[in-house]
Parts: C-alpha cells; sequence; structure tokens
C-alpha cells in the first residue's frame, strides 16, 4: 500500500429517464440497453487506460453520478466493477452509486450491494408532494421512503440523501415537515441544496426564478435547516453536507482537501498528476473514441487561493498555520468578518458560520481579496 498512488474515481453515467428542469448536469434521456452496453464498455476501456498509464493507482474511493446512475442494469455494474476491484479493496473503500426513486428495486439494490457497492446517494429532494411535482420528478415521497427502507433491508448502512431549500411552494412549515419526514428514515447523511436556477435549464427559459421563495427566505430556510439538522444528530461539515459522526462522504471530500481524482465519462472532471482537466459532455465521442477527450483546465492548481477556497467550504476550516507566508495578513482581514459573525478564528484556524456559508462566495472573496 505504502508505494501506491491512492485517488478517488468518479464516474459519470449521462442516463436519466428524463431531464429535470432544474438540472444543468450534461444528461441524456435514454432506456436503449445496446447503449448502456457501449457506455459500459468505454469506460472500463478508459479505466484500463488509465492504469496502464500508472499501474500503482489505488482507487481510495468510488462514486457513480449522473444523470441517474441507477438506470444501468447490474449486469454492467458487474463488468464495471469487477475491473475496478483489481485496483481497490472493497472493504476499505467507499464505493456510492447514485440513486432516484422509481428506477430500483430491493431485488437490484441487493445485487449492488453483493458487488461491493457499499453506500447510496438518494434523490429525494422533498417530503411534499406537490413540490416533488414542480420539480419535474418522476417519484412520490412513498416510493422516496420505500426504497430507502428497502435499501436498508438490501444491506446499505451508509445511505444519503439529497434536500432541496428554495422550491416552489415551498414553506418554512413544509421544509420542516421534510426534515422529520427525512430523519425518521435509516439515513446516515443529508445533502441541503439551495435551489440555483442555471441559464439554459427548462426553469430559466420557464421563469421559475419568478415563482420560488425569495432569497430572505431561503436564507432563513437554510438557517432553520442547520439547527434543526443538529438536533437531529446530524452534524454541519460543508456548506450543503450534513452527517452522523464518521459518515461524512469520503469522497467529496477528496475534492475539498485537494486530494486527487479521476473523472471518466462525458463532462467529468479530474485532478490527477498535479492537473486539473475535464472530458467533452459528448456521449458519442465518449463512446466511439479509444480514450476519452480531456481538455486540461489549470496546469498548476495547487496554489494557496484554491487550497484555501476549498478548505472554506468545510465546517473544518483554514488552519493559517499550515501557510506561514500568508497566515499574518489572511487573519487581519478575518478580524472584520469575524466581527459580523460571518466566521470564526480560533487558533488560527478560519471557518465559517452558517450565516457565513450562505454568502461564502462574498466571504471568501473578501478573506482572499490579497491572494
Amino acid at each position: 500500500m505504502k508505494n501506491r498512488k491512492k485517488t478517488g474515481l468518479y464516474i459519470h453515467v449521462p442516463f436519466c429517464v428524463r431531464k429535470c428542469p432544474y438540472c444543468d448536469f450534461y444528461s441524456v434521456a435514454s432506456s436503449k440497453e445496446k447503449l448502456y452496453e457501449q457506455y459500459a464498455d468505454a469506460v472500463i476501456r478508459n479505466i484500463k487506460r488509465y492504469v496502464r498509464e500508472n499501474p500503482e493507482i489505488f482507487f481510495e474511493t468510488v462514486y457513480f453520478g449522473g444523470g441517474t446512475p441507477s438506470l444501468l442494469p447490474v449486469y454492467l455494474y458487474e463488468k464495471i466493477m469487477s475491473e475496478i476491484s483489481l485496483y481497490t479493496n472493497f472493504e476499505r473503500s467507499e464505493i456510492t452509486i447514485e440513486l432516484n426513486p422509481g428506477t430500483s428495486d430491493e431485488d437490484k439494490l441487493r445485487k449492488l450491494r453483493s458487488i461491493g457497492i457499499n453506500r447510496l446517494s438518494v434523490g429525494i429532494q422533498s417530503a411534499a408532494d406537490n413540490e416533488l411535482k414542480y420539480l419535474g420528478r418522476i417519484h412520490d415521497f412513498t416510493q422516496a421512503k420505500n426504497i430507502i427502507n428497502d435499501a436498508y433491508s438490501a444491506g446499505f448502512e451508509n445511505i444519503s440523501a439529497d434536500l432541496m431549500i428554495g422550491v416552489r411552494e415551498q414553506t418554512m412549515e413544509s421544509l420542516m415537515f421534510s426534515i422529520d419526514r427525512l430523519t425518521e428514515l435509516p439515513l446516515k447523511h443529508i445533502s441541503a441544496y439551495m435551489l440555483k436556477i442555471e441559464e439554459g435549464t427548462e426553469y430559466f427559459k420557464n421563469g421559475m426564478s419568478e415563482l420560488v421563495p425569495d432569497e430572505d427566505l431561503v436564507a432563513d430556510m437554510y438557517l432553520a435547516l442547520v439547527e434543526k439538522l443538529k438536533e437531529k444528530g446530524y452534524f454541519q461539515y460543508e456548506i450543503s453536507n450534513f452527517s452522523r459522526k464518521g459518515y461524512e462522504s469520503r469522497h467529496n471530500l477528496r475534492y475539498w482537501h485537494c486530494e486527487s481524482y479521476i473523472g471518466i465519462g462525458p463532462s467529468a472532471h479530474s485532478y490527477f498528476n498535479n492537473k486539473r482537466y475535464e472530458v467533452l459532455g459528448n456521449l458519442s465521442e465518449f463512446i466511439l473514441s479509444d480514450c476519452q477527450k480531456e481538455i486540461i483546465n489549470d496546469e498548476n492548481p495547487d496554489d494557496f487561493f484554491e487550497i484555501a477556497m476549498l478548505q472554506l467550504r468545510l465546517k473544518e476550516g483554514l488552519d493559517t498555520k499550515l501557510y506561514p507566508k500568508y497566515s499574518e495578513k489572511i487573519i487581519k482581514r478575518a478580524t472584520k468578518l469575524e466581527k459580523a459573525k460571518l466566521i470564526s478564528v480560533s487558533d488560527g484556524v478560519i471557518s465559517m458560520t452558517p450565516e457565513g456559508f450562505l454568502i461564502s462566495n462574498s466571504v471568501i472573496t473578501e478573506l482572499l481579496a490579497d491572494f
């Protein structure tokens, strides 16, 4: 293990039943099994290429994201996991698959668990069916609740759920209702995202920004959510992520700790061999190419600004003592923000408060303006 190059592996599975109106991730609506098979073969081909070029690779975390990864049949995951098994240890590694209610059942979940997948991230978004309807989801909350319980019965102990803040017709009361319902389920982790209406999405074209809760209410919802989840035993460790103790997402922490990861699949991003790069968002090209086409975004990503920006997303914060060249100046800049209760400073560690997380981009810009 000492000589292995420990890294993460992200596999973008770009298939969906249909495109959600708020989603701007690269995805393709398809149920064609032949296309799924061609995609899986391309994934395996690219894993082999990376290992051929870096034979010391060891995957500490694996994450199947999307899209809707649970659309792929189990036999294709068996093929992909068989290849991955040569370069990881299923007992020690965290291996996550994203899943949407309505695309799986207990039998499929048992099979996925049996081939080494040990963590689920379930796209629930809300416990209120009217909010799910406006989000364009294909499930209701009863289906979501059932799939969580089925997953637990199938042997998944480490289950995460997504929750959306700022949905059309959402109120403070309905958000608290969703939190109560989710925390009754056997979940170890909850990701809570504020709805962003991105240019190019159906929401953007249809003027949904005029119909969702205003910024002040969404801010109040976020702060109330942080407190409510804490009461329920889910502790914030990143702007949008909360977990039981010891169940933080190891894969996502790689991103914020500036640790390496390889991205495979159309639109996947990588940070590997001290470079940041991304794959073209084109499924046909990914399938037809011997190796995925990658565009380098940054050839020197390890500067202080990037490290600090990512560390400040975490509740643990930025330990300025590790960067003596910058510590005095950044601590000086932090004074005003601490008085405004946007950050806290303790023994040289700068960490954001929930109020700071709400306007994290502005706080980070203010803190790092000189760097």
